[in-house]
């Protein structure tokens, strides 16, 4: 059974423009006790396909469902849900223990039981010496935990959460990833988290769902997103720096890469088409693999991020380590054929014909 179900959902928009198609027959399901993730460039339909399950919004076309109920017609407060937005909007007047039972308070819920329920999420989120504060005495990633205190005092089975991260600084943000991934796994709840940032969703999702102009691009494990793209857009999406696309021309052996004389790397089937190959997976040769000029170099530390030129392209590579190279200087690039894919001239991911071993050689 899934915890929360969408089929063939649809949410359109009147404009002077016409028509916007703001999601557009999207389906999913998410397990019980999972953390899921809908991701996406701004205006892929991520956060309004949030507020279709939370009931904020009504879809045009498709069903919802939480847990064996279909909740496609019903208000937010018969969903069973708790929500966190972006903004945390919380109560400037009211103290963060009356932040956080503000919504048992409005359920009448009896004075003992607040006060349980509040003690044990004060003492969850590391809130109790904070209780008396009002929110203007609090740091950003304090806010973030009454807002998730707020939520998780509800005792709702399934908690969503819009892009709760992005009022913090990177290093804040990095922390509390961990700590609403903790959260999520000691309560047991489903989690819907809605974000932009791919780090976010790779080291926390237990299933990733990618949207692009309201369709899913593929929903999957972070693995298979980052492993097994299902095209074009996914391979440059996911990943940091992205996956190098290159557009493939057929020579006298097979295909290489457009703009190069050789050496061959897929088979001549695959000419027309896009190899793809991600900086981390390319390793520097001395004189051997394909040669190309280096037009960047970035030392960040534990690694080094190189900018090259090849053919009309340009490719990045990412090795270990500072590197002794500069602008101008030739540098040769291999990677194994089995870190290679392939997309056909759609942009979608196609199967790499068996090539003969001379093929497969970067020499």
């Amino acid at each position: 059974m899934a915890a929360i179900a969408a089929t063939g959902v649809s949410k359109h928009w009147a404009t002077a423009e016409g028509r916007v198609h703001a999601v557009d027959g999207i389906s999913f399901a998410f397990a019980p006790g999972t953390l899921n993730v809908l991701l996406g460039p701004s205006g892929c339909g991520k956060s309004t396909t949030l507020r279709l399950i939370a009931g904020l919004e009504t879809p045009d076309a498709g069903r919802i469902t939480i847990g064996e109920q279909d909740v496609t017609d019903l208000p937010p407060s018969a969903r069973n849900i708790a929500m966190v937005f972006q903004s945390y909007a919380l109560f400037p007047h009211l103290s963060v223990a009356e932040n956080i039972t503000f919504g048992l308070h409005v359920r009448k819920v009896p004075p003992r039981d607040r006060a349980e329920r509040l003690e044990r999420t004060a003492a969850l989120l590391g809130l109790t010496p904070l209780l008396a504060r009002k929110p203007s005495q609090l740091s950003g990633g304090q806010q973030q935990r009454v807002a998730l205190g707020r939520a998780i005092i509800a005792q709702a089975p399934v908690c969503l959460m819009d892009e709760p991260l992005s009022n913090l600084d990177a290093q804040l943000r990095a922390g509390m990833r961990l700590e609403i991934r903790a959260l999520q796994r000691k309560l047991g709840i489903t989690m819907v988290y809605v974000t932009h940032d791919q780090v976010e969703a790779m080291s926390m999702a237990d299933r990733v769902v990618l949207l692009n102009a309201g369709r899913v691009e593929q929903n999957g494990t972070p693995v298979e997103l980052y492993e097994s793209p299902a095209n074009v857009f996914v391979a440059r999406f996911i990943g940091t720096p992205p996956m190098n696309v290159l557009p493939l021309v057929r020579i006298a052996d097979g295909a290489a890469i457009a703009g190069t004389e050789g050496p061959v790397v897929l088979p001549a089937e695959c000419a027309g088409g896009t190899l793809g190959i991600r900086p981390e997976h390319i390793a520097l040769a001395f004189e051997r693999g394909v040669r190309t000029g280096v037009e960047h170099v970035e030392y960040l530390g534990g690694d080094s991020l190189i900018t090259c030129a090849i053919g009309n392209h340009s490719i990045a590579v990412r090795v270990q380590g500072s590197v002794a190279l500069r602008p101008g200087d030739a540098a040769w690039l291999t990677w194994a054929p089995g870190a290679q894919h392939f997309f056909d001239t759609s942009g979608a991911r196609a199967h790499v014909p068996v090539a003969r071993p001379a093929e497969t050689r970067m020499a």
